[in-house]
Parts: C-alpha cells; structure tokens; sequence
C-alpha cells in the first residue's frame, strides 16, 4: 500500500509543476494566484512580473505588475489598488466568462474588472510590454486590458490621452503616498479641445498645463525628438489624440510617471549600476511652470525681476499687492475697450498661448488678416494666433497662464484700443513688431 501512495504523491506534485511552467505567463479559469503560495505570474521574455505585493512599511497587499529586471520593486500597475487585502488571504482568479477576480478568506469580493466582453474561452495573460489581458483564446482577441486603465505609470505601448471615435480617455492619477497607491490627489490628462494640451491638476484645479500642441512641441517647449533613453510622439488627428514613447534599445527601461507627494511630472529610467531610478525629465522646470502665476494679460519670464510683468498696454488691477510680489490680480487694459471705438492688436512673440478654456478654432486655411478681422467682429474677442495645425485660433474671455522664451513659442495678437496702439507705433490694425 504504501508505494502506491508514494507513486500518487509522485504523480501530483508533477502535475501541478508541469500546469505551472505551462501557465507562467498565464492564468486559465480553472487555476488560481494565491496570495499565501508566493505565486506569480512572469511575462514570457521576463521583463514585467505580475503578483500580490505590499509597499514600504505596511501589511496592506495589493496585485500589481512590476519590472522583473528592477531590484527596486517598482510597481507600474495596481489592480486592487482602493482595497487591498489586509492579510495574505488573497487570491487572484479569471471567472469562466473572462472576469478578473481577487478575493480574501475564499469568499470576500475585494476587485474585479467587470469587463462587458465575455468569452467562453478567456486566458489572462501577462504580456511582455507589460500589459495584462484577458484573451479570447479561440480568436486572439482582447477581451480587456489593464493599458486601458493606467494608474500612475506610462511605459511603452501605453498611451496619455483619448481615443475620440470612441470617446475613450486614458490619463495617469497619482498614487496618495509611496505606501498608499489608493486614487491620490493628482491627474494628468490630455485636454482634446481645441488644440490639445497636456493639463495636471490637483483635485480639480489645474496646477500645470504644457500649452498647445502646434504639430511640433506643447507651448514653447523643445520639440519633441528622441534622446538617448527614448523617443516621444503625440498623435493628433480625427480619431486620437494622445502621447505615447518607445525605449531607444530594448536593454534600457524607463517610465514616465505622476509623482505622488508634489505632483511632478518625471521621466525615469533605471541605472542598473547604481540600482536606482534617475530623473531625464521633469516637465515642471521653473516657477513660470505654476499655472497662472501672474494672472490674468500678465505674461511669466524666468529670465526677468520681477518674474511677472504685466503686457504692453495693460497695467496692474490692484498695484499695491502687485508691488508686493502678489500678482494673483494680474493686470488691466490701460484704456478699456469698448465695441463702439476702433481697436486693433499688438504682437507679442515666443509665448505661451493663453489657456484654452475659452477659446475656438478655425480649422480651415484663413488669412491671418481673415482671422483678426473674424476676432474683431466678436465684442469678447481679447486676442488671436495662428498655428499650423488648426488656422486661426481666437480667445474670449481673459488670457491666462502665458510665458515668454528665450527661443521658441508663438506668435499671440492681443486686442487694444487704438488710442493705445498708437502710443507705441504709427495707427496700423496689426502691430507686428515684437515683444
């Protein structure tokens, strides 16, 4: 009797390790991740890892996919990341239809992915770009996948931004502290009207934004090229709007992600020498950076002391707070417009155009005369640029949040009275000579 159970237990324990290299990189609906057996779940060329893990200094577990190749577990997606486990109970499971589960003490329902696309026939894998998907093994098809759900990584193959023919947005948010990824303060998106921008905000106020995308660079920002770590695009047409990037070489791993105490905006990648994450990016790179420092028709140069001075043919709203170094007030036309008196516009280069909150485009090819002419038309009408990638841009409402460059940025018309126009040039329409 008793080699016969020894040959049973023999046959066992090779059965389970023979589904266990079979399924390394995959999960089929009639096995399980278990928090207590240490599984995990490893892309087929190793670089990402998938399992229950817990951040520095607490007990709390989360499932997460991390980079296999980074001594420093660095987490890049977190499923269960506004409920963890609180004991190592967990378990990790795809329903026979394709939902993805993790419960605790066998019962308690901790996350799902509540995917509307079912199959009869699911596999959850890991993929090698880091990308965890629920296949229909019969078609090959996605069933869901976590890169359309990004928490507060962008690695290659993930996209920031929206997918506009089928009203789908991805965007980063911040974890709440680096032993908490719940939902934290800060969201990173893409902002489609318009000519698109980049736009960080805390809660619900916006912190920073890149300035419009011009088909070459955000604002007056290099163009985006590639470097020696990676090589950056945005995509901008009908159907999408997003940024994505690829790594240079495939030995390299770098991330771009939402800094979770101050809201930085970081491009890092690992230094396998030093075992460390170095900063090549920080998108946030002075004080001109803040949004609407200055306030509003009050223009931001890091170059220039004061930081903030008010435009040519405006003046500040309350002087004595501006002589202090508040310039929350921003400034006010010297002469206030009315639309029954004749105005024109003064040029002002290298800048950052005004937020877009209040503005339109024109898409189609006008003249910039077409399109000052359209501006003066609209009473509310404060200003105009042209780009190459949208024609004729006007802003109503107060403008905001502008910076001036060294090198680069755009062309900004701003509306003023011709009594005032007339104190810096001879009366023209248009004053095209620069800032």
């Amino acid at each position: 009797m008793v080699l016969p159970l020894i040959l049973l237990s023999l046959f066992t324990s090779l059965s389970l390790f023979t589904e266990f290299t079979a399924a390394l990189d995959a999960l089929s609906p009639n096995q399980t991740l278990a928090d207590a057996a240490g599984g995990t779940l490893v892309s087929e060329d190793e670089s990402f890892e998938l399992g229950f893990f817990s951040p520095p200094n607490t007990g709390n577990r989360y499932v997460g996919i991390w980079f296999k190749q980074v001594s420093l577990q660095t987490p890049i997606w977190v499923a269960n990341k506004d409920n963890p486990v609180t004991d190592k109970s967990g378990v990790l499971t795809i329903s026979p239809t394709g939902n993805i589960i993790i419960t605790s003490n066998q019962t308690n329902l901790i996350w799902s992915s509540n995917s509307t696309m079912l199959s009869a026939s699911p596999v959850l894998q890991l993929l090698d770009t880091g990308n965890l998907v629920v296949v229909n093994s019969n078609t090959g098809s996605y069933l869901w996948q976590s890169f359309d759900h990004p928490c507060d990584t962008l690695v290659p193959g993930m996209k920031l931004g929206w997918d506009i023919s089928k009203n789908q947005e991805w965007y980063l948010t911040s974890w709440n502290s680096l032993q908490d990824p719940s939902t934290g303060d800060f969201t990173y998106r893409v902002d489609p009207r318009g000519l698109p921008q980049l736009v960080l905000r805390r809660g619900s106020t916006i912190s920073y934004r890149s300035g419009p995308w011009d088909g070459v660079r955000f604002g007056g920002g290099p163009p985006l090229k590639e470097n020696t770590v990676f090589s950056p695009n945005f995509v901008y047409n009908t159907t999408f709007a997003y940024y994505s990037f690829v790594n240079i070489e495939d030995t390299i791993i770098s991330r771009f992600v939402v800094n979770q105490t101050a809201g930085l905006i970081q491009h890092l990648t690992w230094n396998q020498g030093s075992s460390e994450w170095v900063d090549i990016v920080t998108l946030q790179a002075d004080s001109c950076d803040t949004y609407d420092l200055c306030g509003p028709y009050a223009i931001c140069n890091v170059n220039e002391i004061p930081i903030c001075h008010c435009m040519d043919g405006f003046v500040p709203k309350v002087p004595v707070e501006w002589n202090r170094l508040d310039w929350t007030g921003g400034c006010v036309a010297k002469t206030e417009l009315n639309c029954s008196e004749a105005a024109g516009f003064r040029r002002f280069s290298r800048l950052k155009l005004p937020d877009t909150s209040y503005f339109l485009v024109n898409r189609t090819e006008i003249s910039r005369v077409d399109c000052e002419e359209a501006c003066l038309k609209n009473c509310s009408c404060m200003g105009f640029a042209q780009t190459d990638i949208s024609g004729c841009v006007v802003w109503s409402g107060e403008l905001l949040d502008m910076r001036e460059y060294y090198e680069g940025g755009q062309d900004l018309y701003v509306r003023l009275a011709t009594s005032e126009l007339s104190k810096f040039f001879t009366m023209s329409s248009v004053t095209d000579t620069d800032v």
